[in-house]
């Protein structure tokens, strides 16, 4: 019996645009895939082991023709719109308390501020309202699919890994969890919605 539901963010609820980058960083003289180098810089800013500031001067050094200012707007640029009716669901399924509600974000700072920004503040407050305990990885220093980010939360909220279902667009997040013996749903972007989320209990 699945109690407990620990949900993705981006592409789960917010809705992405993970190609921008690219389209963009062309135009900068940027490679249209992820270098060994950025990937690290990446890696490193989403479990908060360097500032905003770092980041992107990081960056800068890779894309030396690209102004500060280029770089965050790029960056920022995948962040798009949050469906009123995922959200709705989702308020929805915490008023009715069938299930302990977590989410579990692999994001930055930038990208929550982006975030914030897009969505405004009340929309980001009901969100967050939703969740018995809101984790994005720049805060707590771990990051899917590490198996270590998700024994933490199993750990620190008292979960029991058979009894918890783990949502995720990434294939390599929901195998992580599936190894720890979670129940998981591998959501496919454009072809599945988080509402459909009944089916899956």
């Amino acid at each position: 019996m699945i109690k407990n539901i620990i949900f993705d963010f981006g592409d789960v609820f917010i809705n992405l645009d993970k190609e921008v980058i690219f389209r963009e960083i062309e135009k900068f003289g940027g490679q249209t895939t992820l270098t060994p180098e950025i990937l690290s810089v990446n890696k490193r800013y989403e479990v908060g082991g360097i500032s905003s500031h770092e980041f992107i001067a990081a960056l800068s050094t890779v894309y030396p023709t690209a102004q500060k200012g280029d770089i965050v707007r790029i960056w920022n640029a995948m962040i798009l719109d949050f469906p009123e009716h995922r959200l709705e669901f989702l308020e929805n399924l915490a008023k009715r308390g069938t299930h302990r509600l977590f989410l579990l974000s692999n994001t930055n700072a930038l990208h929550i501020e982006k975030v914030v920004e897009n969505i405004g503040q009340q929309r980001y407050n009901r969100f967050k309202a939703c969740f018995e305990q809101f984790y994005l990885s720049h805060e707590i220093q771990l990051r899917k699919p590490d198996a270590a980010i998700f024994e933490f939360v199993l750990s620190k909220n008292g979960l029991v890994a058979a009894e918890t279902l783990f949502i995720d667009d990434t294939k390599e997040n929901t195998d992580s969890a599936k190894l720890l013996g979670m129940h998981v749903w591998n959501l496919e972007v454009g072809r599945e919605d988080v509402v459909e989320l009944q089916s899956r209990l």
